[in-house]
């Protein structure tokens, strides 16, 4: 017998998720996303979010709360009777009535291994901190931040080179089929919970504008990884000067190289770049109002020349 669920996500990340639900059967009865935003290049066209779009293209009511402090927003959500929420992406910490009002409680799809990286970014801060390994949690969540009890885990390799819109991709395609199986389990009655470690308790903070500049003067392994896991948004940066001016280049990707020289020098014309300790490689570039380039393409309209000091 199909649960009937209430499916709360926003972004892109959270579409899968909410299509595999509907596609096992079950009666996905409202979903919940962030209000449509201002877009467009004068912010003028409110766009609705990417999951608002897909419940709309299953036939499914959509409610866009801006949070859950009227009464009758609150009450909304209980009268649709459902067994269980599914919470993927949302945006909103929810309130203690959200979270008693279904049946079973409320589920949340959380992008790393508990309690490793809650928060706001477990993918950019992974890939930062240069892990090897994270996966999807299907957590019954509780009134604190990612501290509920883990019901199902998902684990995937972070290779070398892999970035945090790879990873986002990989991740949101894993976390469908672990919520699917975990609903199923939940509907069989034989879903079983385990409490989460007090220890290795690491906080994903929001990713600051201030933190995206790369800084030269870390170790090559260091700076690869931030350019990583700010790819492809909002993107690492360095600033050079080109035909007397000072640009911003994003750095798409890139690769760890060997060479010695003073950080942020520009060691051959291959965009070979020295770091506190070795070097890296910038692979693919971007100007401001540009296009993406490989290195070579980049270098032929922006010459930066071997002994070049980026600050």
């Amino acid at each position: 017998m199909a649960l009937r669920i209430i499916f709360m996500g926003t972004p892109d990340f959270s579409v899968p998720t909410l299509n595999a639900l509907a596609k096992a059967g079950h009666e996905i009865v409202a979903v919940y996303s962030q209000p449509p935003r201002p877009a467009g290049r004068r912010g003028l066209d409110l766009t609705k979010s990417p999951v608002h779009q897909a419940a709309e293209a299953l036939g499914i009511p959509v409610l866009t709360p801006l949070n859950f402090k009227l009464e009758e927003d609150r009450q909304a959500f209980l009268n649709h009777q459902a067994d269980v929420a599914v919470v993927v992406a949302y945006g909103l910490l929810l309130p203690q009535a959200i979270l008693d009002g279904t049946k079973l409680g409320c589920y949340n799809g959380h992008a790393s291994l508990l309690p490793r990286w809650r928060g706001a970014a477990p993918i950019q801060r992974a890939i930062m901190a240069g892990d090897t390994e994270t996966g999807m949690m299907v957590m019954k969540m509780n009134k604190g931040l990612d501290t509920g009890p883990v019901a199902l885990t998902a684990r995937i390799a972070i290779t070398p080179s892999m970035t945090a819109g790879e990873l986002h991709d990989a991740l949101s395609d894993i976390g469908a089929k672990a919520m699917v199986e975990a609903i199923a389990k939940l509907e069989a009655g034989d879903l079983p919970l385990v409490e989460q470690q007090s220890e290795g308790v690491l906080y994903a903070a929001k990713i600051d504008k201030a933190e995206t500049r790369i800084d030269f003067s870390k170790p090559a392994s260091e700076v690869h990884n931030h350019i990583r896991g700010l790819w492809p948004f909002p993107g690492a940066w360095f600033e050079a000067e080109v035909n007397g001016k000072l640009e911003r280049i994003k750095v798409l990707t890139s690769a760890v190289s060997s060479g010695t020289g003073q950080p942020g020098e520009v060691l051959d014309d291959m965009l070979t770049i020295a770091c506190g300790e070795g070097a890296v490689k910038l692979t693919r570039l971007q100007k401001a109002g540009g296009k993406p380039l490989n290195a070579q393409d980049f270098l032929r309209g922006t010459p930066l020349a071997q002994g070049t000091v980026f600050a």
